[in-house]
């Protein structure tokens, strides 16, 4: 039985940002690396999970004042965080059943890397292409 870990398909040191930076500077960031993720740190430490779809939902929205809002006041706090060595079906277990569209990847050092859908996917073609051999 093929039993594989989160941390084979992670996106290794992923793009952070602070909790106190601007939704404009996020929303650049996430444009200028064409990544839809971004953890959000405070010193150092994971407080959040910032995402495309948070940062389009608020633009869209008339009367908020885009350019004044923080990634605090978009994130999603308290993200699903596992460790690299987490096996990668309780993950994509955990993500489909909560519909995350990431998972935090973490470690003693902090921030590790993020796992999202579309590294699921890569993941999921491998497993197809085992079985297929």
């Amino acid at each position: 039985m093929l039993l594989l870990n989160v941390g084979r398909y992670v996106t290794r040191q992923p793009w952070t940002i602070d909790r106190s930076a601007s939704l404009s500077e996020a929303h650049s960031l996430m444009r200028e690396h064409d990544i839809r993720h971004l953890p959000v740190l405070d010193n150092g430490e994971l407080v959040g999970v910032l995402t495309q779809h948070d940062v389009y939902l608020l633009a869209t929205i008339a009367d908020f004042p885009f350019q004044a809002l923080t990634v605090a006041d978009a994130m999603t706090e308290h993200p699903y965080v596992v460790a690299a060595d987490t096996r990668l079906d309780d993950v994509t277990e955990e993500m489909a059943r909560h519909k995350y569209s990431s998972a935090i990847v973490a470690g003693p050092n902090g921030v590790e890397g993020i796992f999202t859908a579309i590294d699921a996917c890569r993941a999921f073609t491998d497993v197809l292409r085992n079985i297929a051999l």
